[in-house]
């Protein structure tokens, strides 16, 4: 199916079953503002402790905290979100719809960058075995004009941004034609600069109460809770602070479904360390990052890296790991080499030393960082837009019928086994109840005796349940079930007694963390 056809059906399959409903529904939902149903709740918990546990439980030199989300003002005057963490916008005058600026010039690069793979890939079926793709690329005169041309968006845009130069940045939206996804139309208005931040009040009288922030991101809860951290901890460098938490952004172009939103999730590990090793560090957190995603199984060829062209003032390096979404690669995952920057302006701003003595070479000072930060619900968007499927299955009278199926990794699915008696009586529903007991201490297990056995099963198929378990007469006879499994369909009779070992194998944590280490 098109790209925007599955999306829009992965939209509607996650209201349906449970996973992600509108927020204030009711009152006919709140834009960009959602919330995460039962099935949605539990498997976006499960992904939490995939991250967590990665970094605190195999990393002896990685703590958690958790800051809280309203901070003093003067920490977003250090950081710089006060005064620079806006966003270009642009507006078309025909289709009345609002753009981020960047974004349109990003797609626009994009788009050319997939020519440019289309003639590679055009190149290589006519070439065959004998193609080298490194000698075509750096030869072929299309491809050389077409990446000139890219090159020259990327500076021209990387110096506009550096100088604040609004009126550039529509220049080059009009130099290159870019039309409205919506219109077609290049009738643009001027881009103009819109802060992101949202504000409240702290106190009990509104004229006396002074401005605070509803925070944009979650590393500053730990730059600042750096130093408490070092000494409690009694810290040695390297070591990090690893966080969850909620951030908030005034997005004006939210879309997307969950990809961009206004209250959201975040995963962030903040690694402090000698200056001078950053390099080293920076290629570590990369590298064990991307294996960290593709040991899921969502397909390695559905992640890339997108090194940063146009770099924050502070920041040595940056990296994104980009997923295939149904409307193409984007930002999952940012690495980020961020120099001494955030410690160094605390320490300005406050008055406080924010340094560190290093016993080994007899000296203090503000330590370097590198930071990995993911969003929980982009994470949770990769998995569910990626583990959807229809397929076509053929039964047994010749007929044909689709099953819709989410192939979740077993490891983050909400429920990991259903407990399915055959009918609802001669004992059969206590047998199943005692399978159920046995398993719902160590698994999130389902309960369900309603309707036939085939539609129970495709009721679990629908939100990715890996095991289903079939409690028939046979079972009260010598102890076994039908274990089924959701991706092959294939049935086994297993003894009960096995069953925890079983689902363990396919679902525990472990077994995806022993790839990493």
């Amino acid at each position: 199916m098109a790209d925007t056809d599955r999306f829009k059906k992965v939209i509607a399959h996650a209201k349906e079953y449970g996973f992600v409903f509108q927020s204030s529904e009711i009152y006919d939902g709140l834009s960009a503002v959602y919330d995460y149903g039962q099935n949605g709740s539990e498997l976006k918990e499960n992904i939490k402790r995939y991250w967590k546990d990665s970094m605190v439980k195999l990393h002896e030199n990685i703590v958690g905290i958790d800051s809280a989300i309203f901070m003093h003002p003067t920490v977003w005057k250090a950081s710089g979100h006060v005064g620079a963490f806006n966003d270009p916008l642009i507006d078309n005058k025909d289709s009345k719809k609002r753009y981020r600026a960047d974004v349109l010039i990003e797609d626009h690069i994009e788009k050319i960058h997939g020519k440019i793979n289309k003639d590679v890939e055009k190149a290589k079926k006519r070439f065959g075995d004998s193609f080298n793709e490194k000698q075509f690329r750096e030869t072929n005169q299309r491809i050389i004009d077409r990446q000139k041309k890219i090159d020259e968006i990327l500076s021209r845009f990387k110096k506009a941004t550096e100088e604040g130069n609004l009126a550039e940045i529509k220049q080059i939206i009009i130099d290159e034609g870019i039309t409205c996804p919506v219109s077609g139309s290049k009738n643009w208005t001027d881009v103009r600069q819109f802060n992101l931040m949202f504000d409240t009040k702290l106190g009990s009288l509104s004229e006396d109460a002074d401005k605070i922030y509803l925070r944009p991101e979650t590393a500053q809860g730990i730059f600042v809770n750096y130093l408490n951290v070092q000494k409690t901890g009694r810290m040695k460098l390297p070591f990090g602070i690893a966080q969850i938490g909620k951030a908030f952004r005034n997005e004006i172009v939210a879309r997307q479904f969950i990809f961009r939103m206004r209250e959201f999730e975040q995963m962030e590990m903040q690694f402090f360390i000698r200056p001078g090793e950053e390099d080293k560090w920076f290629d570590y957190w990369k590298n064990l990052r991307m294996q960290w995603h593709k040991i899921l199984g969502l397909g390695d060829e559905n992640y890339r890296f997108h090194d940063h062209e146009n770099l924050a003032h502070y920041a040595k390096a940056a990296t994104d790991i980009e997923f295939n979404f149904p409307f193409g690669f984007k930002e999952l995952e940012g690495i980020h080499s961020r120099t001494d920057f955030d410690l160094s302006q605390h320490q300005k701003f406050s008055g406080k030393k924010l340094q560190y003595f290093d016993p080994e070479t007899n000296e203090s000072y503000v330590p370097y960082v590198i930071e990995t930060s993911i969003g929980v619900d982009r994470m949770f968007l990769a998995v569910l837009s990626n583990a959807f499927d229809e397929e076509t299955i053929k039964k047994e009278d010749g007929k044909s019928e689709t099953r819709t199926v989410l192939h979740i990794p077993p490891a983050l699915a909400p429920v990991k086994a259903a407990i399915l008696p055959l009918v609802k009586k001669d004992g059969l529903p206590e047998k199943a109840r005692e399978v159920l007991n046995l398993l719902k201490y160590d698994f999130n297990c389902q309960y369900e005796e309603k309707d036939s056995i085939g539609k129970r099963y495709r009721r679990q198929d629908a939100i990715g349940t890996p095991f289903c378990i079939t409690v028939d007469h046979q079972t009260l006879e010598d102890n076994t079930v039908t274990l089924r499994h959701r991706d092959s369909m294939s049935q086994d009779r297993i003894k009960i007694e096995n069953l925890p070992a079983i689902i363990d194998k396919e679902v525990n944590f472990k077994n995806l963390f022993k790839k990493l280490v």
